[in-house]
């Protein structure tokens, strides 16, 4: 077992990361979720309460900042989204899955980081951070939303996967000491998940300052951050919310219209189904389908697939420009759906193995909307 560094935290330059800030982060994450990743309202609803006690806040840091020997705490919840949104949690959850890694592996971490950005697992660090006062590393692993273990930047470069914490919020706590593969850890994590019902807090296995800087994903909570602020603004000046969107992302409009159908059921830790859309505008007349596994997968127009994962495939309220997430969408809802790029490291070979349609069971060929 490793030294834990003694290196003061006073001596990483950090930034404070205001309360306007994660209000603007829980909107940009929510576009990043791509769908999942869970609604961000309750986690904003927590760092609303602990920013009015004066002591509770987080701070950011860059990842270069990090020493090679430096430990890093990567933290999300796992289970089904609407799961999460019927079992209310509060803060101290996700604090306790890092302090029970701790204590097990006898490291002390040096920041929390998300394992993805997308959605409120973007806010899940900032909880952790505010209770046991460490910064907030400003990577992730995804760049986005992904429903099982191995879809990470972290597995496709074959990093160590165990061990893993796991707690809920009526005091369970678990450990995955060892498996063989990322696969291992998704199918033994997936199976004490769904036994507390379908949603836990969760410390992934611990990374290194080397590992976070060469296999992290970075600037991805700032840039949530500038997404959501670009929101924001549109909103109050009354602009179109969705052109902000594309000014500071260089995504594309796939379609407009009305949601006329959801399927949708929770199995095995997921939320999965489908949802159909009738066209809008310039798109009536062509019809969308949406195929989820907690995130949007893969979109069909005309039964034809368009755009599939890795591509960010984004639902957005066409008035509010905030995302709809698989387990909130519902009958009526007028959307508009863009793509977004996403992070190089998955789309080589080897990261299309992890996360491309196949991996997801759909025999498509990858193409990507940006190709």
């Amino acid at each position: 077992m490793r030294a834990t560094p003694t290196r003061n935290l006073a001596e990483m330059p950090l930034t404070d990361i205001t309360l306007d800030d994660i209000e603007s982060l829980a909107v940009g994450a929510w576009v990043l979720g791509t769908g999942g990743g869970g609604s961000p309202y309750l986690g904003l609803l927590n760092m609303r309460a602990l920013y009015k006690q004066r002591d509770e806040k987080s701070a950011i840091k860059n990842t270069p900042e990090l020493a090679d020997d430096d430990w890093v705490a990567a933290v999300s919840n796992m289970g089904a989204p609407l799961v999460g949104q019927e079992r209310l949690t509060d803060s101290r959850t996700i604090a306790r899955a890092v302090d029970l890694m701790e204590r097990h592996t006898r490291y002390r971490f040096r920041g929390i980081m998300s394992l993805e950005i997308g959605g409120g697992n973007s806010i899940q660090p900032l909880m952790a951070a505010a209770h046991l006062k460490r910064p907030v590393i400003d990577s992730d692993m995804m760049g986005r939303a992904y429903p099982e273990a191995q879809m990470t930047s972290v597995a496709v470069g074959d990093l160590v996967p165990f061990p893993l914490t796991t707690v809920d919020v009526r005091g369970l706590e678990s450990v995955v000491e060892k498996v063989p593969t990322w696969k291992w850890m998704e199918r033994v994590s997936r199976k004490i998940c769904t036994e507390y019902g379908s949603i836990a807090s969760t410390c992934k296995a611990p990374r290194t300052g080397a590992e976070v800087k060469k296999w992290g994903i970075h600037g991805t909570t700032t840039k949530a951050i500038a997404i959501g602020h670009a929101v924001r603004e549109a909103q109050r000046k009354h602009d179109d919310p969705i052109a902000a969107i594309l000014s500071v992302e260089p995504g594309k409009v796939l379609y407009k219209g009305k949601v006329i159908d959801v399927e949708r059921r929770a199995t095995e830790g997921f939320l999965r189904g489908r949802t159909r859309f009738d066209g809008m505008d310039e798109y009536r007349g062509a019809a969308m389908e949406l195929n989820f596994q907690n995130e949007w997968i893969v979109a069909w127009l005309d039964g034809e697939p368009i755009a599939m994962s890795p591509d960010l495939i984004c639902v957005l309220d066409s008035v509010s420009g905030e995302a709809v997430g698989t387990e909130t969408i519902r009958y009526g809802q007028r959307v508009t759906v863009i793509a977004l790029p996403p992070p190089p490291v998955f789309l080589s070979p080897k990261g299309l193995q992890h996360v491309g349609p196949r991996a997801f069971g759909y025999d498509i060929e990858f193409k990507s909307v940006f190709s």
